[in-house]
């Protein structure tokens, strides 16, 4: 799941990139704020994953 989100993230970047150049500024900014949206839930989902995955076998 993180995989895809991380993905996501770099599409709407991509897309604001572009639209930023083409001068599409609304299109860009939104783009541009989806993209630190679905960034900031992957990092956390990705350090989540990290403390769960390092706990021990269950007694």
């Amino acid at each position: 799941m993180e995989n895809a989100m991380l993905g996501w993230a770099l599409t709407f970047l991509i897309i604001a990139l572009i639209a930023g150049v083409l001068g599409f500024g609304v299109v860009a900014g939104t783009a541009a704020t989806i993209a630190k949206i679905l960034f900031v839930v992957f990092l956390v989902l990705f350090i989540i994953g990290l403390v769960m995955g390092r706990r021990g076998p269950a007694v």
